[in-house]
């Protein structure tokens, strides 16, 4: 059998692609997987590179590569048919070119829209209120399988070590970690302002380990130049140095593990200091609490999805216009961390609006001696997520049945 699979960032690839595969590669060794990685702004660059390193035995097609063969060109030994498309990122557009070059039987996750109801045979949702959106958009409900998210599958996997950082495993133990994010601009101003803050809450809570979670999707040579920069001045973050092993920093005269393999660290962690994002829902499914930031200190530099995300490239009014955009439209949303969406209140613990390195550090360290705070969103994040657990198999069964099935 032979699957194609399109997927864009670092979220998708850690959160979806990865458990999926593990469980279809479980169910069938010899299963022929091609991974197309599409282009997109929220991707890095380095998302080929992590899948050939996971998954060697898939034939991974970089986003040149995918835009040369949406284009009309071929691909070096791939097969002109494929048995199954499946949409895991991206814009729903990809997923359709690689269906319209490979044909077979088009599926999609989480996400799909009214013109492609002809096209994907299934539409495998993330729970009943993903149903609800779907269903919403116009897709029938006899082509919706709630199957769970796969992210939690994934977190599980990480912290058992399943994809290795036995290393990392006691890196944060009763202590506090750190998710500066992966993207670009995060790498480049969150991490330096989380530093600082770090360094803060080791003079609040000394002797208590701090670790930072890197994305594995950041190399060492941009990571290590990052936080030289320390970051501009709006994000008040300080240089720090990164070891020539990447596994740690060292700033004014105290020294931070860095992980690669993060859930295998978090999950014996106290508590975690997190953008929001997918990190924060495996975060949920282990019981680890967080404290969730939505700095707004540079909002021109988020990512959002269409045509607005450009904007700032106009002279003159492009920067304000897009600044101002940004923040209007957080004002709409009561929550930004996954969990408590999904809750509908306030489970971990939410800041928002310009940040600085002390009042994160102040939030964290009464955050960390609340006994009673962390038993209690320990077992309400738990509780919220159980029911997901199994959600690769479950998707990987469904995957591996006939076509005709």
């Amino acid at each position: 059998m032979i699957l194609a699979l399109t997927a864009n960032g670092p979220g998708e690839f850690a959160g979806w692609v990865r458990p999926l595969l593990t469980a279809l590669y479980a169910r069938d060794p010899a299963l022929d997987v091609r991974i197309f990685c599409v282009p997109d702004d929220y991707a890095t660059g380095q998302e080929a590179a992590y899948a050939r390193g996971l998954f060697p035995q898939a034939t991974v097609y970089t986003p040149g590569e995918y835009l040369r063969f949406a284009l009309g060109r071929g691909l070096e030994g791939l097969p002109p048919h494929a048995d199954r498309v499946q949409y895991l990122g991206g814009d729903l557009m990809h997923a359709a070119r690689v269906h319209d070059r490979l044909g077979g039987t088009a599926t999609a996750y989480k996400f799909s829209r009214k013109k492609y109801v002809e096209r994907f045979a299934r539409v495998f949702a993330v729970d009943e209120s993903n149903r609800q959106q779907l269903l919403g958009w116009g897709i029938p409900g006899a082509k919706i399988s709630v199957v769970g998210n796969l992210a939690i599958d994934g977190a599980f996997g990480e912290a058992a070590g399943d994809f290795g950082g036995a290393a990392d495993a006691d890196a944060a133990r009763d202590g506090v970690i750190f998710f500066p994010g992966s993207r670009k601009h995060e790498v480049e101003e969150i991490f330096p302002m989380f530093v600082r803050a770090a360094l803060q809450l080791r003079r609040r809570l000394p002797g208590v380990p701090i670790a930072f979670a890197r994305s594995p999707f950041t190399t060492d040579a941009a990571l290590a130049a990052a936080l030289a920069r320390g970051g501009r001045r709006v994000a008040y973050g300080i240089p720090a140095k990164l070891a020539a092993d990447g596994t740690s920093l060292e700033v004014a005269g105290e020294r931070f593990a860095v992980v690669k393999a993060a859930m295998r660290a978090a999950q014996s962690a106290r508590l975690a200091v997190s953008l929001p994002g997918t990190k924060v829902i495996e975060l949920a499914a282990l019981g680890v609490p967080a404290v969730v930031i939505t700095p707004s200190n540079a909002p021109e530099l988020v990512v959002i999805n269409g045509p607005f995300q450009y904007i700032d490239r106009l002279p003159f009014i492009g920067m304000p216009v897009k600044r101002a955009a940004v923040v209007a439209v957080a004002k709409r949303f009561p929550y930004f961390a996954q969990p408590n969406i999904d809750a509908q209140r306030e489970i971990d613990h939410e800041l928002r609006g310009t940040q600085l390195p002390s009042r994160i550090a102040h939030v964290a360290a009464e955050r960390y001696a609340d006994r009673a705070w962390l038993t209690s969103a320990s077992s309400d994040l738990r509780a919220l997520y159980a029911a997901h657990r199994g959600a690769a198999g479950r998707m990987a069964d469904a995957l591996l049945e006939d076509v005709s099935g």
